[in-house]
């Protein structure tokens, strides 16, 4: 019998999350490794959250390309009518 050095905890999971948590494996990733790649958010995302994650680099979105986005977005008005 194997007996692991580092303390561990045995949880339950609904077969959807397990699922879930399955797919996420890369190669020969343990689960482990799954959690602690995990982004786990506890606040819901703000425009400005997005913002700094992709000056960040968080999704290989050029600063060139966000620059331009933010300059349009500051000279673009407010509709009368948002639906028309």
């Amino acid at each position: 019998m194997y007996f692991s050095r580092v303390p561990t905890k045995t949880i339950t999971l609904e077969l959807d999350a397990y699922e879930k948590l399955r797919q996420a494996k890369r190669g020969g990733e343990s689960f482990t490794e799954v959690v602690r790649r995990a982004v786990l958010v506890d606040a819901p995302l703000t425009g400005t959250s997005l913002r700094d994650y992709l000056r960040k680099g968080g999704s290989g979105v050029s600063d060139r390309y966000l620059d331009s986005v933010e300059e349009a977005a500051n000279h673009d008005s407010i509709p009368d009518d948002p639906w028309a």
